[in-house]
């Protein structure tokens, strides 16, 4: 029998022998396929058979096929779906979950990048199932809530950065710089105006408290304390983090400042730019040489901004970071913002990364908003439900 079955599959090999040469001039593509193949084939082994053309050669001539013939088994083992991701290249779809639009805007504070650095709130993190949680949240409410006309947004809380450098919101231990007589800082004149001024006197009070007496370059002198001073100088990279108290350079002149919390430290997400929220409420993105560092912050940098709603946003806000819940809108999508004490009907008109530039409708001014401020309709039910499945939760 065993005599009987080598010569049936001898024809077989004779025929094939014709073939031989068609097949050595499309040995590379077959190949091609073969490797494609293997890594779609949800089998875990496949035997394989390869005969070499001279052993068929020799078959045409007549001499003995049992020896010309030579079977190669490979095993296939088919790899996890984790290991598979981790050695296929990163695609856009990972990265990039929504058309970040530019920045427009004339003020200096604005930098626009270039298109391919947009990146957006759904990159990879460590803590998905805090992601899901917010997200999920965010899509039930737009589902059920009949009152709105269009889609809600869905609010995400990912992580904002990769690395320790991007999201350190702990002061560094560094030393400090002293302050001395005639230096030139950044005095605070208003509660929203800081401008130039000298150093000309430094008074100890009776509890050891220290007040700086300055004179303004532009008229006046007054007596201040630490953290109503700023440096002069550009600051270091490493001094800064998340919460950090700073003024921002005013657009219109480069001798006044605002003051103002730092909010995001340079990352891809944001274009590599600095966040700081005024303490007005406004957003704005801008460069290292725009803004000073505060010389004497107090312990808790919020303590220096009036009770007020933006006041209870940033506590939120640095308690929730870095994974602050943000509302996801695409240009040309109407949504509710408060102005004024009221909420009006507006346009998204710019997305840039944490930013959205909205356009009212009652009288077409336009204006930047950050997509976690309360001031968004969205934003604010979403706030009251999480406080709602908070108290839920604690109540259990």
């Amino acid at each position: 029998m065993e005599v009987g079955k080598m010569e049936t599959r001898m024809p077989e090999h004779l025929e094939s022998g014709e073939r031989v040469e068609n097949n050595t001039k499309t040995e590379t593509d077959e190949e091609r396929d073969y490797d494609e193949n293997m890594s779609d084939s949800p089998c875990e082994s496949i035997p394989s058979t390869n005969v070499t053309p001279s052993k068929e050669t020799q078959m045409e001539d007549g001499s003995d096929s049992l020896g010309g013939i030579k079977k190669a088994v490979v095993v296939l083992t088919r790899l996890p779906d984790y290991k598979i991701s981790a050695l296929r290249p990163p695609t856009p779809q990972q990265f990039y979950s929504e058309d970040d639009s530019l920045s427009s805007s004339d003020s200096d504070m604005q930098w626009e990048p270039d298109d391919d650095s947009s990146d957006s709130d759904f990159s990879l993190s460590n803590n998905k199932k805090k992601t899901v949680k917010h997200a999920k949240t965010g899509s039930t409410r737009s589902r059920n809530n009949n009152n709105v006309p269009e889609t809600a947004p869905v609010i995400v809380s990912a992580a904002f950065a990769h690395c320790s450098t991007e999201t350190t919101n702990i002061r560094p231990n560094l030393p400090e710089e002293e302050l001395k007589v005639d230096m030139i800082v950044l005095a605070r004149k208003r509660s929203m105006r800081w401008q130039r001024a000298k150093i000309v006197d430094i008074v100890t009070k009776e509890d050891g408290r220290l007040k700086y007496k300055v004179s303004y370059e532009e008229k006046g002198r007054s007596l201040v304390s630490g953290h109503h001073i700023a440096f002069e100088t550009t600051p270091k990279l490493e001094q800064l983090y998340v919460g950090a108290r700073v003024v921002v350079r005013c657009p219109d002149n480069k001798f006044r400042f605002r003051p103002g919390v730092l909010a995001e430290l340079p990352s891809r997400k944001n274009r590599l730019r600095f966040l700081v929220f005024m303490d007005d409420h406004t957003p704005v993105y801008v460069g290292l040489p725009l803004f000073r560092l505060v010389c004497r912050p107090l312990e808790n940098v919020l303590d220096d901004i009036p009770d007020c709603p933006h006041k209870s946003f940033m506590t939120q806000y640095l308690k929730d970071w870095p994974y602050p819940p943000l509302t996801q809108y695409r240009a040309g999508q109407s949504l509710n913002v408060e102005i004024n004490g009221a909420q009006q009907r507006c346009e998204v008109e710019l997305v840039d990364s944490s930013l959205i530039q909205v356009v009212f409708q009652d009288n077409q001014h336009k204006e930047w908003i950050h997509r976690g401020s309360m001031r968004l309709e969205h934003m604010t039910r979403f706030l009251e439900m999480k406080e709602v499945e908070e108290h839920s939760d604690d109540s259990d």
